[in-house]
């Protein structure tokens, strides 16, 4: 018994195995092994030598005599474990850098694939969601009467607002009547909107719908007769022949698809110049201040005629007003760079707008990436030149001013918009409207 625990005491258990810490934490562990994580891979383990470095294997422990302890008084210890400085540990430092390198920039990627893929799908989707409208360009027109082409990379659309006086929907997705019949609907609102070829700027002219023009086939008349009589061929033959601007595109939207896109957006802000009345709405009056409106509201606001101080020309500015505050609502926030807004977008606007069937997929695809980066800010909006009013067989007219139109119409197809607004004086659209 007392040799037995004098032979404890000399660090010496039975079996001849050392005694003192456990193998796993000793230099050697029999058989000429190396205590430690098992072969081929390293404990990662603060308390613990590494098996080998990246340099190369570690120099091996040194063997201690039995019974002793590494560390004991006059034997040599395993040496100082590595800390932060050491060669092993910047190289797991380095290693575990590389990983979260790697995995961020697979983040990344991933994170812009999908927003690039979502973009790409909107634009797929939606582009060919737009309803198109067939035989809308004149045909049997004489080579005289028609217009150059388009300055390169410019274009020229021509906006129409049509009151179809129809309680169906006659233009977007959800058109139940047709766009035209013979008669039965007329064009409240027409306007040539120019994209120059930088896609800086954009530039919206109206053409007043009482502005006394001329109309192929059918003498002198008013200019929205031209809707009622052939449909858009027929505008479109009457705003070439008058301005000699070709019109590379045609967009339309009854009143319902105006009412459903002003409630899509939540509505928006108008700001009354001054008090005056309403007649189309409750209330009787329009007081002085910014309103919200709804679509029943802004409907009412731009068909408004009477009353206003310039008639059919105030009319026009209202309508640009509205138009103005619409697109300031629609591209702002980023719209063209967040897919969740771009869809949105091109969801409301695809459900109630009908365009011509020239006006291709793709070409909608290219439209909107071009004009990503224009605000409201960046469009002018003008009336056409006018001269006066007048009474022309029992009806109110516009006279259209010709030289100064004709001049603004020569910059357009120039595609010199940006110097015509700077050195004309114009009926420019400003902030404050009746």
């Amino acid at each position: 018994m007392a040799d037995s625990i004098e032979g404890d005491r000399s660090g010496v258990r039975p079996g001849g195995e050392q005694g003192g810490r456990p193998g796993a934490e000793q230099g050697t562990e029999q058989g000429g092994e190396r205590g430690g994580a098992p072969d081929g891979e390293q404990d990662e383990g603060p308390d613990t030598w590494q098996a080998d470095g990246p340099d190369g294997p570690d120099e091996p422990a040194a063997e201690h005599p039995a019974g002793e302890e590494p560390g004991a008084p006059g034997i040599p210890g395993p040496g100082p474990r590595p800390g932060p400085d050491t060669p092993d540990r910047r190289a797991r430092l380095r290693r575990r850098t590389r990983r979260v390198l790697y995995g961020a920039l697979v983040l990344l990627c991933t994170g812009f694939l999908l927003v690039a893929g979502t973009t790409y799908w909107a634009y797929e989707h939606y582009t060919g969601r737009v309803q198109r409208i067939p035989n809308v360009f004149p045909t049997d027109v004489p080579q005289a009467a028609l217009p150059p082409p388009s300055k390169d990379g410019s274009e020229t659309f021509l906006l129409v607002g049509v009151d179809s006086r129809s309680d169906l929907p006659t233009t977007g997705k959800d058109a139940q009547a047709p766009e035209w019949k013979p008669g039965a609907q007329r064009s409240d609102t027409m306007m040539l909107v120019h994209l120059p070829a930088d896609h800086k700027h954009a530039y919206v002219v109206s053409l007043p719908r009482d502005s006394w023009v001329s109309i192929p086939g059918h003498g002198k008349a008013k200019l929205n007769a031209a809707f009622s009589w052939g449909g858009p061929p027929l505008l479109i033959d009457t705003v070439q022949r008058l301005t000699r601007v070709k019109i590379d595109h045609l967009a339309v939207i009854d009143w319902s698809g105006f009412k459903k896109l002003t409630d899509a957006v939540g509505g928006v802000d108008i700001t009354v110049d001054k008090t005056v009345k309403r007649y189309n709405g409750p209330g009787g009056v329009w007081t002085a201040g910014t309103h919200h409106m709804d679509g029943a509201d802004a409907l009412d606001y731009v068909r408004e005629r009477y009353g206003l101080p310039n008639g059919d020309l105030d009319r026009t500015h209202r309508q640009q007003n509205f138009l103005r505050a619409v697109l300031s609502k629609m591209l702002s926030g980023g719209t063209f760079s967040n897919p969740l807004k771009l869809k949105k977008t091109l969801d409301q606007v695809t459900s109630v707008v009908s365009v011509d069937d020239q006006l291709s997929d793709g070409d909608l695809r290219s439209l909107v990436w071009k004009m990503r980066n224009i605000r409201s800010s960046d469009m002018a909006f003008m009336n056409a030149p006018v001269a006066g009013f007048d009474m022309i067989q029992k009806q109110s007219v516009v006279l259209l001013d010709t030289n100064a139109a004709d001049q603004l119409w020569e910059t357009m197809r120039n595609d010199t918009m940006t110097d015509c607004v700077a050195s004309h004086t114009l009926d420019t659209l400003g902030s404050k409207v009746s």
